[in-house]
């Protein structure tokens, strides 16, 4: 059988997200091959995607990208562990993110970020329209939420279309991270300015 260090536990256990129990188990199992028992753990680890949703997430960096001077993105990602936070697919993420946002120009994160005035205003902007043209009133809530859906969809962050991947939301991109990584990504913040643009 393969020696197993200490040193491998620890760095299986860091990528992954598993106890110190579970990463001796996996590695023990591949007979010592660390990227076997990674990719097993990782494996194991897409299941539990979700739940890694509800753990806190307070490492990371704060990502900047300049578009010829004219463009300019700051975005802040966390995630659970600075081991994390240096690794090569985690950087590379928040570099597409801060390019996302430079091309796309959200104005929130996630729906939660939506100010509820905003969005109510939305719903009864959009009624009115429906109803001035001439649609049944029984219709206009489902009419309204639909137009309002896709307005906000529009303009979230994590609902756009990512710029690298038109087939899959941004969400979705950042989700196959966390399934990669094994740890919780949240995007916490973001701002973004271009030359010339008057704030309201």
């Amino acid at each position: 059988m393969a020696e197993i260090s200490i040193e491998e536990i620890k760095r299986l256990r860091e990528l992954t997200g598993v106890g110190i129990t579970d990463a001796k188990a996996a590695l023990v199992e591949s007979d010592g091959d660390f990227d076997t028992a990674l990719a097993a753990m990782r494996k194991k680890g897409l299941t539990k995607a979700e739940k890694r949703g509800e753990r806190e997430a307070r490492a990371g960096v704060i990502g900047t990208y300049n578009h010829d001077g004219r463009i300019g993105v700051l975005v802040e990602v966390n995630c659970e562990t600075d081991f994390v936070a240096r690794n090569e697919l985690f950087t590379s993420l928040v570099k597409d993110l801060t390019m996302h946002i430079a091309a796309s120009n959200p104005e929130f994160v996630s729906k939660e970020d939506v100010p509820a005035e905003i969005h109510d205003a939305k719903i009864a902007e959009f009624k009115d329209k429906a109803k001035s043209e001439g649609k049944p009133d029984n219709m206009l809530d489902n009419i309204a939420g639909g137009m309002v859906h896709k307005y906000f969809a529009e303009r979230i962050l994590l609902e756009q279309p990512f710029v690298k991947n038109p087939d899959q939301s941004v969400g979705d991109y950042v989700k196959e991270n966390i399934a990669k990584l094994g740890e919780n990504i949240v995007v916490r913040r973001f701002s973004r300015m271009a030359l010339g643009e008057v704030s309201e």
